[in-house]
């Protein structure tokens, strides 16, 4: 069929990302022209993609954004945010946060965005690579002595009888003073390759977010496809900790939460510097 433009879209195999995108892979919007195929993969692995520039739109954290800017722009929506919440690090016995740095943690990547929150909240420490599902496991079974988890993970580690040793949301609100500021986590990022058809590119992705939003039953049972183990009530809870107002829009306080992560993490010497967000609308 002449003139169809298809697209990879790159995001988690988890339940926020597959409730953000249900009207794209069960055909419920119209799209045009485009047509998506879907690639789930875990957001280290997507990260790593995006510094190669290999698929068309990716979820993407904001830790790796400093790596690809000059393949890719942010999207206006598909942000994920925490509100006084957000990844966090657990062990079987309570550590303290000064004691944290002297210890191994398994971390799910280092591009993602709760490993620089981390290293900026304790310092340096000896961080070893987990797929993120398998980081619970691996600390309750004394592998790791603490797990920087992400995902599902901050609802059901106390199910797993692990306790909090810090959570990152909160130490955002510490640290900058700004309980009006959610902590920068993932946002959705497309190839600057597509120019001037990256704002109707971008709209349909807002527009599918919106209809998940206004259908959330719908959206929520197909979301349970990926939500491993969790019931419908936790995984509600999960889906609405990251897909709310803060992804249809990062708005000004999200954009300026953004710049003062990727600003600090430059000067701590994490990152490249960030001059200024590049994002599809402007």
């Amino acid at each position: 069929m002449s003139g169809i433009i298809d697209l990879t879209l790159g995001h988690s195999p988890d339940p926020d990302d597959a409730f953000m995108f249900y009207a794209l892979a069960k055909a419920k919007m119209d799209t045009g022209p485009y047509r998506f195929t879907h690639v789930m993969e875990d957001i280290q692995t997507l990260n790593e993609r995006a510094t190669r520039g290999e698929l068309d739109i990716t979820a993407i954290s904001i830790h790796a954004y400093a790596y690809v800017l000059d393949k890719y722009a942010l999207l206006p929506a598909g942000a994920s945010m925490g509100f006084g919440y957000g990844p966090m690090v657990v062990a079987k016995e309570q550590i303290a946060p000064a004691d944290l740095k002297g210890t191994t943690i398994a971390i799910p990547g280092k591009m993602t965005s709760a490993y620089l929150e981390l290293q900026l909240a304790i310092g340096q420490f000896e961080a070893v690579h987990v797929p993120f599902d398998e980081i619970i496991p691996r600390v309750v079974s004394g592998e790791f002595p603490a797990g920087l988890i992400i995902h599902e993970g901050q609802l059901t580690y106390e199910e797993a009888g692990l306790k909090e040793c810090i959570n990152l949301g909160k130490w955002w609100w510490e640290t900058t003073g700004r309980t009006d500021w959610p902590l920068p986590l993932g946002g959705n990022a497309i190839h600057k390759k597509h120019g001037d058809k990256m704002k109707d590119i971008s709209d349909i992705l807002t527009a599918s977010i919106k209809y998940s939003l206004n259908n959330r039953k719908e959206a929520l049972d197909y979301a349970l496809g990926w939500a491993r183990d969790m019931g419908v009530e936790l995984a509600d809870e999960f889906v609405g900790m990251y897909v709310n107002d803060w992804t249809l829009d990062y708005g000004t306080r999200g954009k300026d939460s953004i710049t003062e992560l990727l600003a600090r993490g430059h000067k701590a010497g994490l990152i490249p510097a960030v001059e200024k967000l590049e994002f599809v609308d402007g």
